[in-house]
């Protein structure tokens, strides 16, 4: 928004845009992708303005309608009426569109309700995020039109040019327009699929919020709240999937813990450093209940599992009282569920806590002829923490230096730096120093 709106308001907006963005595409086809959208920005600037007008004399605005939906509807029908009418060398097109249903049927008043609408907001996610897209186009597509953010805020979170992020969305609906993508749910055979690639995004966008992949914030709390937002509105949707309970879930756990991430000079502290009388003590309750209640009901999934670990360690009142062996039990199960190198690399951690930081440096050696690990400063950074636990101080100095050299995150540089050069007197560091936990496993 490029006004001053109220949180409730707000809120309220970047629920119902992706409704009325749904429905749009519904009539008009999702060729109509980015005329519907732009219609959708503008009918939300509007109700911005008009929404919270005070004027009592002033009948366009004296707050929220009855039926706010029904308001943006109608507005962004107009606009897209509009536009299409003037532009002389679409007028075919726009009475071809039209004409697919009988007049006055399409519109609803602004305090009308239109029985048989539904919420559209699961296939628009479905469709930001098709196949056919690379992980960052459906990540900016679905903050786009999912989310409500305008081109401008995307751009700031992922620190890329305004014109850089209005390319890639571009280009992401001329790809779905190209591939003949259609506004509707996923046959059968394909929603598992989809849906993966749906919670796959989002956890992106939680991700790149909670530790930024660059630049100078440790994190940008806009996006980690847009994630769980999002999250949260697919939860309401899908109440019976275990793996979106189990996101959600994971997303609150890891989140409460921002408060204590960072000090007052910015500088990352590590999760067994924390204050934790810091975090989130209502965010750790509902995550922990949630993930609680949909292991009893749902075969374990990826995001159950890592938010089962989040869940252990919020439990914890002290880092010492961790319960480690439950942790590592935890990751070798998700390790087999959905093996990757970072669910190794945080087993090694876990290992190295309960049988010794020998144990876990034989772990991570499995990793160094993995591609996908090659040059990671996670990788050096762990392995750093391991070898200075073992008392290898000259070691460590060189395996935190390499991570600092490797990484783009300025705090994360810093506090590597600052690891290395506290090993000047070579003295050993305390167990547990740096967790790869503090972060939403991958």
């Amino acid at each position: 928004m490029t006004v001053p709106v109220p949180p409730d308001v707000e809120d309220l907006l970047r629920t119902l845009a992706p409704q009325v963005l749904g429905m749009l595409i519904r009539r008009h086809g999702h060729g109509a992708f980015d005329a519907c959208e732009d219609a959708v920005q503008e009918a939300l600037l509007a109700a911005a303005v008009q929404w919270t007008e005070t004027a009592p004399d002033d009948a366009a605005g004296g707050g929220v309608p009855e039926n706010p939906r029904g308001w943006l509807l109608t507005v962004a029908t107009r606009r897209l009426t509009d536009q299409w009418r003037s532009e002389r060398a679409r007028r075919d097109r726009e009475a071809a569109v039209f004409a697919r249903e009988p007049s006055g049927r399409d519109e609803a008043g602004p305090d009308e309700d239109r029985p048989g609408d539904h919420d559209d907001t699961l296939t628009l996610l479905f469709l930001c995020c098709h196949p056919a897209l690379s992980p960052p186009s459906q990540v900016a597509l679905t903050l786009r039109a999912v989310g409500g953010l305008t081109t401008a805020q995307i751009a700031r979170a992922f620190l890329v040019p305004e014109a850089t992020m209005a390319q890639r969305v571009s280009r992401a609906k001329q790809r779905i327009k190209a591939v003949g993508a259609r506004f509707g749910m996923p046959p059968p055979d394909e929603r598992d699929e989809r849906l993966r690639a749906v919670l796959h995004v989002l956890y992106l966008i939680f991700n790149e919020g909670y530790t930024a992949s660059s630049g100078p914030d440790l994190q940008r709390a806009d996006l980690t709240a847009e994630a769980i937002r999002l999250t949260r509105a697919l939860r309401r949707l899908l109440p019976d999937d275990g793996e979106v309970a189990g996101l959600l879930a994971l997303m609150l756990l890891t989140d409460a813990r921002l408060p204590a991430r960072s000090g007052p000079d910015g500088l990352l502290i590590p999760l067994t450093e924390q204050d934790r009388t810091l975090w989130n003590r209502e965010a750790i309750g509902e995550g922990t209940a949630l993930i609680t209640e949909a292991l009893t009901w749902s075969p374990p999934g990826p995001y159950q599992l890592q938010a089962a670990i989040a869940a252990v360690h919020a439990e914890a009142p002290r880092p010492e009282d961790t319960d480690w062996p439950q942790v590592l039990a935890l990751y070798r199960l998700l390790s087999h569920v959905s093996p990757n190198p970072m669910v190794t690399l945080n087993e090694a951690v876990a290992l190295a806590m309960v049988d010794g930081p020998s144990a876990g440096l034989e772990l991570l050696r499995s990793l160094d002829d993995d591609d996908r690990m090659s040059g990671h400063h996670r990788l050096a950074a762990v392995r750093a923490h391991l070898l200075e636990t073992a008392g290898d101080a000259g070691g460590a100095r060189e395996m935190y230096r390499q991570a600092a050299r490797s990484t783009t995150s300025i705090p994360e540089r810093r506090y590597l730096e600052s690891r290395a050069a506290r090993l000047h007197d070579a003295r050993p560091a305390s167990e547990g120093s740096h967790d790869g936990n503090d972060r939403a496993n991958p």
